[in-house]
């Protein structure tokens, strides 16, 4: 038991696992950030495809529109 106690107090001493503990600790409170970040992003990319989408069907709409609108002028 003294043997436990000496290691655990050695342990706390040796700066090269402080700072993996310190290290591991910044990298799991990272985590959740990492991951709410990426969501933003998805979802980011999710509207700008879609406004494209809808844009290209706007232009679409506005071709088919003015294309039908000159054939009616020439059959006038």
């Amino acid at each position: 038991m003294a043997d436990d106690i000496a290691n655990a107090n050695g342990s706390v001493r040796d700066p090269q696992r402080r700072v993996a503990a310190a290290t591991a600790i910044g990298m799991n409170a990272l985590n959740p950030i990492i991951h709410f970040q990426v969501s933003l992003l998805r979802m980011w990319a999710d509207s700008i495809e879609r406004f494209a989408g809808n844009y290209e069907k706007g232009l679409e709409e506005t071709a088919i529109g003015t294309k039908e609108q000159s054939d009616k002028e020439r059959a006038v």
